[in-house]
């Protein structure tokens, strides 16, 4: 890694050490500046785990990525600075789908001043700065989130009910990398993945929090949820660049599977209403 590219990328300033100061900084920086995006799985190019590509794609081409990029690259920085870092195979919607999720998502503690931190970038709306793992409340945004132990020693992370997806759970002891690689390759394959038929564009800035999911632009604030329907394909291509720091045109060529995810969506919604 060059190290000091990472940091430009972030915008972080200073000299980092291991301590608990630079976690903090440098992971908000990470989270307010870098998107989370799954855009490469909708345009069909291989999303690989591979630190020096995750370091090509989010650094050298100015682009985001999913937890196994986001988590995978702040992991990478942290290791080269100095940091006692574990990285364990987290899963999202353990509570519903059981231990099938275990892979699904990558998760990052850090041992520093004899406390470990939850550090998390890479989900979409979560953390904004690391958090102690311990039982507790606490603030994201606008978010109202927690961590709580639960069965057989393993934790799980709630989101706020305003949130995107509602919880992941992880297991210190559990960092098997092959779950983590087995998870990315369906995540971006199967028909059935979510991240397969949805386009997702995400981040946080100036503590409120911007998703783009199909055609819908959001933004969360401690004042409630605005949302707009983008119209067309160029102006999906400009709230890339203007709302998400993203440089993309070539994700024009998504606006008819958008277009047509969204009235999938419409039209259950409604049927389900009925």
């Amino acid at each position: 890694m060059n190290l000091e590219g990472y940091l430009s990328r972030i915008g972080f300033k200073g000299t980092p050490r291991a301590d608990l100061n630079t976690l903090r900084a440098l992971h908000r920086a990470h989270a307010e500046t870098i998107p989370y995006e799954n855009l490469d799985v909708q345009l069909r190019t291989p999303v690989t785990r591979a630190a020096p590509d995750i370091y090509d794609k989010i650094v050298r081409r100015g682009r985001g990525g999913w937890c196994y990029e986001m988590n995978g690259l702040l992991s990478w920085a942290l290791t080269e600075i100095g940091f006692d870092v574990r990285r364990l195979a987290g899963a999202v919607h353990r509570e519903t789908m059981g231990d099938s999720s275990i892979g699904n998502h990558l998760v990052v503690l850090v041992d520093v001043e004899d406390q470990t931190w939850l550090a998390d970038v890479g989900f979409g709306d979560g953390l904004i700065e690391p958090t102690p793992l311990a039982e507790s409340g606490f603030d994201v945004g606008p978010l109202r989130c927690s961590l709580s132990r639960i069965q057989d020693g393993w934790w799980r992370y709630s989101n706020d009910p305003a949130g995107g997806a509602p919880s992941f759970d992880f297991h210190p002891d559990v960092d098997d990398e092959a779950l983590l690689e087995g998870g990315c390759n369906f995540l971006q394959s199967d028909p059935a993945s979510p991240f397969v038929q949805n386009a997702v564009v995400q981040r946080w800035r100036d503590g409120a929090h911007f998703s783009l999911r199909g055609r819908v632009l959001t933004k969360l604030t401690d004042a409630g949820k605005e949302s707009e329907l983008i119209p067309d394909a160029p102006a999906y291509v400009e709230a890339l660049w203007d709302v998400f720091g993203l440089n993309l045109p070539e994700a024009a060529a998504l606006w008819p599977r958008i277009l047509a995810r969204h009235e999938e969506v419409v039209q259950s919604q409604t049927e389900g209403s009925d």
